[in-house]
């Protein structure tokens, strides 16, 4: 008897970017040499957790602190995380505001549960992360925004407008996963104002329009630029807003799985209850750790600092690099990156012929030339939801020693020269 499971799991498609990823380890182990561009991790090699946030975790353990935590996070983290975002970002959340669980995953994933009963409808552009499978899984209308690169990939306040009238909720991401991009002052000004005005015309009983702000790489900006937020620009929005945010990225901590939500009282209780349910927890241990450790403001300071000196090196190593091959002529465009750990690049080679005699058509094609002939793996942004026919591809810098780009860009080159219609 063939096995049947549910028809959300029957449908459900695994997470591209993971498949791609792994599949590359895979052969990295196996021998090969290959630059992996694709996942939006850190190599801990090359990004080590901070020193001190290590030891504590360490003597956290000596400790015994191995039981189970509250549900919601244990007191001196949410604590920790509300002076944290308070003193950097202005917020005023109380602790009871905070959520903690095992990363922002668990948490973008409750926040959807929490709001949307089957077929309401949440707007978000494109690309983006995931939303397209959160919607899936609690069977959500999505209702999709396709950006243009000429915008960076930020949605526009004209694009979203039409779709708010009918959605539960709006899904945004600054900066952005896979862009490298991020709102603009101006930007989230007036869409914060579209949402905050939509609310204003429910009426008594309608469910309100949330707004899901997902930070989790606010921490990783140029040091000229400033992260805009929606309560820093629209207070009157706070009972309808709710931000995820965590030391993944900010720390290079992907693995410790310490994230956090905050947001309206009554909407944290709501998902406090369903991650209970769920189990979802971030460690004690680690929890503890990282409350001791943000508590330690000029520590926190000199190691974002030294983090985005790295990232930034890296990220503007390439886009100088990219864009001397558009200089030279190849049919390549780059997107000056504005934080996280991300390059947009266009490589427009779509109908090209390699020296094999194949054609690329579509973005697995390019990928797959990449890899065979430049060594380079690199996510397409079919993985984030645009068609198979697009040309974007994003780059992540977060397993990239920076001596190692001259050789990549080269190989690149190299690879892109073979091409029919760039043959010298």
């Amino acid at each position: 008897m063939a096995q049947r499971f549910s028809h959300m799991a029957e449908t459900l498609t695994g997470s591209e970017i993971i498949r791609l990823g792994n599949e590359i380890s895979r052969r990295i182990k196996a021998g090969e040499r290959i630059f992996n561009l694709t996942i939006g991790d850190f190599d801990p090699g090359i990004f080590p957790i901070p020193n001190t946030l290590k030891r504590l975790i360490q003597e956290c353990y000596d400790k015994g602190l191995t039981n189970y935590p509250p549900a919601d996070g244990i007191l001196e983290l949410r604590e920790a995380v509300s002076q944290f975002l308070n003193n950097s970002l202005k917020t005023g959340f109380k602790p009871s505001e905070i959520q903690v669980a095992g990363g922002a995953r668990p948490l973008i994933y409750t926040i959807f549960r929490t709001l949307l009963d089957p077929g309401d409808a949440v707007v978000f552009p494109v690309p983006s992360w995931n939303n397209n499978h959160y919607c899936h899984l609690v069977g959500a209308r999505p209702l999709v925004v396709q950006t243009l690169p000429e915008d960076n990939f930020m949605p526009r306040a004209q694009q979203l407008e039409p779709l708010l009238r009918e959605a539960t909720l709006l899904a945004l991401c600054s900066p952005l996963n896979p862009t490298g991009t991020s709102f603009t002052r101006q930007q989230l000004q007036e869409i914060c104002g579209l949402v905050l005005e939509e609310n204003r015309r429910r009426k008594s009983g309608q469910k309100p329009l949330y707004l899901l702000y997902d930070q989790i790489y606010w921490p990783l900006m140029p040091s000229d630029l400033e992260h805009h937020h929606p309560l820093a620009l629209l207070p009157d929005l706070a009972p309808f807003t709710v931000y995820v945010d965590g030391i993944s990225k900010s720390l290079a901590a992907t693995g410790l799985r310490v994230g956090w939500a905050s947001g309206p009282e009554p909407l944290i209780q709501r998902m406090r209850a369903i991650l209970g349910h769920i189990g979802a927890w971030a460690p004690r241990a680690e929890q503890s750790a990282v409350a001791d450790y943000l508590g330690r403001s000029s520590e926190v300071s000199e190691f974002l600092q030294h983090i985005n000196r790295e990232i930034s090196s890296r990220q503007n190593a390439f886009y100088e690099g990219l864009k001397g091959l558009q200089d030279k002529g190849y049919p390549v465009q780059v997107i000056q990156p504005t934080g996280a750990i991300y390059l947009s690049v266009r490589w427009a080679v779509r109908g090209a012929q390699t020296p094999a005699g194949k054609v690329l058509h579509t973005a697995s094609d390019i990928a797959e030339y990449l890899l065979a002939e430049a060594s380079v793996a690199v996510v397409p942004f079919t993985a984030f939801g645009l068609p198979p026919d697009t040309d974007w591809f994003r780059i992540s810098v977060g397993t990239c020693r920076l001596q190692d780009i001259p050789e990549i860009l080269e190989s690149i080159e190299n690879s892109l020269s073979h091409l029919s219609f760039l043959a010298n």
